[in-house]
């Protein structure tokens, strides 16, 4: 970031006086653990100052500039900065934010637990949230998938919860029998590590194979498409070939495993007999399995099932998913779907037709440069509505749509695409960049 001589001027006092606090035992770097090398706490402070030089200058949020900075100055900080600490990590391909920020909740919420929302989920920005975070609280820490292995050695861990994997921007992204591999290597190495995994899908199960401890929760997988190859002998699993586990694979052992925790309708149960209503106001069944997926690693972690579960039914957006705005005079609802098996969900909770449905795609880094999973979506379930397309990749869903049947009109402005439904209500279906640079319009 060029940020000039008066930025840097401004930079260097900010970082002096963070420093300062840091060295003089400030809570800006908390003491309740061994104390922090004393290039850590530069680290911390000069990161801290990077940061909020970012806000100020409207660059962004600063988490992963100021991650940055923190390991170009003590390239060892996230492990230095997560000893002692009580951390949990939620990884997987979908719902990563959302199991994120239940699991934050269930642990107490703001004030009570570290967290990163905002997407910085790679080393830089977990870095920086520990930093920003009291040293005595627990962390509650999204991880990206192909980055979970190197985080797990970094940060120890106490829980993992591992939700699913499907393709996503393959682009840049290891395949999915890779990542699976790379995390089944992890819990291999770290034996002390309870991981609390998602025993519908089976490249989770194998990943989570030689881990010392799991606890499984059956929190579903309609998504089957990128699981019917066995990660342990290349077989085809057979999602219908054992009743009541789930799925098998034909050709080896490998099968769903008994549960430890189910979702009961409403209801969370565990395998002792205790059953834990839950009121979410989120919606849709993935919700529900994420919200299970938290409550189980919460309770890895010691805390009260029953009261966790309370405290995640306050939720009803997560950094601005399922809010509705006004979006000039529409009630718009914002919701994210970044890929097939994201989709599959949404489909779940979109409002039924005549209800309009705006769907915006960009095909940036963050959301994979190839957009051609758009032919793997079932966008003929949107038959009976029109649609509005828009969007730095408008065209290629519009072409999309034309040959799903689905009537549509082409938008390439997002704001102007909303109106264009001619309706009072809307859903609005964005991809990662593009949802946030709805929510930075709309703010």
């Amino acid at each position: 970031m060029s940020v000039g001589r008066r930025g840097l001027a401004v930079l260097a006092a900010i970082a002096t006086t963070v420093v300062e606090r840091c060295t003089l035992g400030s809570t800006v770097v908390a003491t309740e653990r061994p104390p922090l090398p004393a290039r850590t706490r530069l680290a911390a402070g000069i990161g801290l100052a990077t940061a909020g030089l970012s806000r100020r200058l409207g660059r962004g949020g600063g988490s992963v500039i100021g991650g940055r900075a923190i390991l170009a100055v003590d390239p060892d900080a996230l492990a230095r900065l997560a000893a002692g600490r009580t951390v949990a990590l939620v990884s997987g391909t979908n719902g990563k934010t959302t199991t994120t920020s239940l699991l934050a909740a269930a642990l107490g919420g703001p004030g009570a637990v570290v967290t990163n929302l905002l997407g910085a989920n790679l080393p830089p920005g977990l870095a920086a949230a520990l930093a920003a975070g009291g040293a005595d609280l627990p962390a509650a820490l999204e991880v990206d998938e192909a980055w979970l292995p190197r985080v797990v050695q970094a940060t120890r861990p106490r829980a993992v919860a591992l939700l699913n994997l499907s393709r996503d921007q393959l682009d840049r992204n290891n395949e999915v029998r890779t990542l699976s591999g790379g995390w089944r290597a992890a819990f291999e190495a770290h034996p002390d590590v309870t991981v609390v995994a998602n025993a519908d899908d089976p490249l989770v199960v194998w990943g989570a194979g030689r881990a010392g401890a799991v606890v499984w929760v059956g929190a579903g997988q309609p998504w089957t498409d990128d699981a019917g190859g066995c990660p342990a002998c290349g077989g085809r699993i057979d999602f219908s070939a054992a009743p009541g586990r789930g799925w098998a694979c034909l050709g080896c052992d490998l099968a769903r495993p008994a549960l430890d925790v189910s979702l009961d309708g409403p209801a969370v149960l565990w395998r002792d007999g205790l059953s834990v209503a839950l009121r979410l106001q989120l919606p849709g069944r993935a919700n529900r399995a994420n919200a299970a997926m938290a409550l189980a690693t919460a309770a890895v972690l010691g805390f009260d099932r029953t009261e966790a579960a309370r405290k995640v039914e306050s939720l009803d957006e997560i950094v601005g998913r399922y809010a509705v705005v006004d979006a000039g005079g529409v009630r718009a609802r914002l919701l994210l779907a970044k890929n097939p098996a994201g989709w599959l969900e949404v489909f779940d909770f979109v409002r039924p037709a005549p209800v309009p449905v705006v769907v915006a795609i960009n095909a940036r880094i963050a959301d994979g440069r190839d957009p051609s999973w758009l032919w793997d979506v079932p966008f003929e379930r949107l038959q009976g509505r029109l649609v509005v397309a828009t969007g730095e990749r408008s065209r290629d869903l519009a072409v999309r749509l034309r040959y799903a049947g689905v009537e549509h009109v082409r938008r390439s402005d997002l704001l102007e695409a909303i109106g264009a439904s001619g309706a009072p209500d809307v859903d609005v279906v964005a991809n990662y960049t593009s949802f946030q640079q709805l929510r930075s319009r709309l703010a």
